[in-house]
């Protein structure tokens, strides 16, 4: 019997209002194992309705930061117990190696725990005045929070969103990607057995339309996070401007990964596959345009193919698994037009390649010799295919980095310290990784320019994305104050 992952509103998992439901697949056996509640405008509506009341009226807003603090890390430690099942829903959803699936489990658990430690710790501002008076500032919760998550990381991504829109005080709704639904619903079912709050963490299942346009447009959202695709960022952040939500949108990327000749070559390879190949290559922040300065270039080819090639692919839950498939058949018929149109752009396969066997599975796979101007070479993939250009002077290898719509962020491996800071200064993206990839301190902002998207999450930088600052200004020196005046009026 199939599986089924309902909405969870109002601290209770629920069918859609008209009973509609969709197919949930297994990418790896291709598969459907499991039905999901297929979200209505209604269903968004009533959602909205659980997270507005529990905003309003509910006790989540008014709890003392210890207090808030505590309830979510009591979250934190129920999905330590459940790990495994998480981990599980999210290879069985999306098809990543479970190794992979447990790590993300981990660094979920840990965006719930950063976030409430540090709205409990943090302080406001004092402004000291010489007019007799003192003012300070506060950030108070900002209210309902609309979340939109991707399919490539289900259940970190969304606890990304949610861990610091609840930490300070918001609720929320979250919408998963209508491809992964599973780890997301049964979050907002542990939300229920840590006894958080009905209505703090409501998630509604289903598709972008009617059930995500729906919640984007509701004008009883005061904030919109969304991660996705550029061409959808747009869409949200229109449907959101008519009632003046401000929006947090982290989009595509099409990142660069430069490599010196003084680089340490075992050390830049490693993190070269990683960029590129984990996760299938379905990352933002992948390393997908690969550039290698001329004297070191035949070496570091030698070794990338040959780590590339080296890579176990198979079964996801297998142990030894590194690589897998792509998370959906619409997804794998993407990034396969993108491979077969490389030898009409005059590109060269090195390895890699299609696997035509029904699978939805694309190898490992480097590509040279493409021009500039090839669709592989300049739009977002998002799949397991590299495109390499060597280069001889580091402006021109700037260049190349900077010459993308996208700016998400970027690598560079050298052993120069001054280069290091020098060329990471000169690019354009929003995180750039210095002989080192995917490496996260939540304190720190995250987000990218251009296409990539609008705003900075993380620490600080979301604080100010989910809370309404105040400014308090009180008078405490009447005295002063008249001084003040009478030299107004003289003036």
């Amino acid at each position: 019997m199939r599986q089924f992952f309902g909405h969870v509103i109002d601290g209770e998992e629920v069918p859609s209002v008209d009973g509609g439901t969709f197919e949930v697949w297994n990418p790896w056996t291709r598969q459907v194992w499991a039905d999901a509640a297929e979200g209505t405008a209604e269903d968004a509506a009533r959602a909205v309705t659980s997270a507005r009341r529990a905003f309003d009226e509910g006790p989540w807003p008014r709890l003392g930061r210890a207090a808030r603090a505590a309830a979510i890390h009591r979250l934190a430690d129920v999905m330590e117990r459940h790990a495994d099942e998480l981990a599980t829903l999210d290879t069985t959803n999306m098809g990543k190696p479970y190794a992979q699936s447990m790590h993300d489990v981990a660094r979920s658990v840990s965006n719930f725990r950063f976030f409430a430690d540090h709205q409990r710790d943090h302080c406001g501002e004092v402004y000291p005045m010489d007019t007799g008076h003192h003012t300070y500032s506060e950030y108070g919760p900002a209210g309902v929070v609309a979340a939109v998550s991707p399919w490539n990381f289900p259940l970190m991504m969304a606890t990304w969103k949610i861990a610091p829109a609840i930490a300070w005080g918001n609720t929320c709704v979250i919408k998963p990607s209508e491809d992964t639904p599973a780890s997301v619903t049964l979050l907002g079912k542990l939300a229920i057995e840590a006894d958080l709050p009905p209505g703090v963490i409501n998630v509604l299942n289903g598709h972008g339309t009617p059930a995500g346009s729906s919640l984007v447009a509701d004008d009883r959202v005061d904030r919109v996070t969304f991660t996705g695709s550029s061409t959808t960022g747009k869409h949200v952040m229109a449907s959101a401007a008519a009632h003046l939500a401000p929006v947090s949108l982290e989009l595509g990327g099409k990142g660069a990964n430069i490599v010196f000749d003084d680089a340490d070559l075992d050390n830049a390879v490693r993190w070269a596959v990683e960029a590129i190949f984990r996760n299938s290559g379905q990352i933002c922040l992948a390393g997908s345009r690969l550039f290698v300065a001329t004297p070191v270039y035949d070496e570091f080819m030698a070794r990338f193919i040959e780590a590339a090639e080296g890579l176990t692919t198979g079964d996801p839950f297998d142990p030894a698994t590194r690589f897998s498939s792509l998370a959906s058949k619409r997804h794998f018929d993407k990034v396969s037009a993108y491979v077969n149109g490389v030898d009409l752009d005059g590109g060269k396969v090195l390895t890699g390649g299609i696997v035509e066997d029904g699978r939805w599975l694309v190898r490992p796979t480097v590509i040279t010799d493409l021009p500039l101007t090839a669709p592989a070479y300049r739009e977002e993939i998002f799949g397991p295919v590299c495109v390499v250009n060597r280069f001889d002077t580091e402006d021109e290898a700037v260049h190349l980095a900077n010459d993308t719509r996208y700016g998400l962020n970027a690598m560079l491996f050298t052993e120069n310290l001054s280069r290091a800071h020098r060329v990471a200064s000169r690019l354009r993206a929003g995180t750039v990784w210095v002989n080192c990839f995917f490496i996260r301190d939540l304190r720190t902002p995250f987000g990218g320019v251009g296409d990539s998207g609008v705003g900075r999450e993380g620490g600080t930088f979301s604080r100010e994305f989910f809370t309404e600052p105040k400014a308090v200004v009180m008078q405490i020196d009447r005295g002063k104050q008249e001084v003040v005046s009478d030299r107004s009026r003289q003036r």
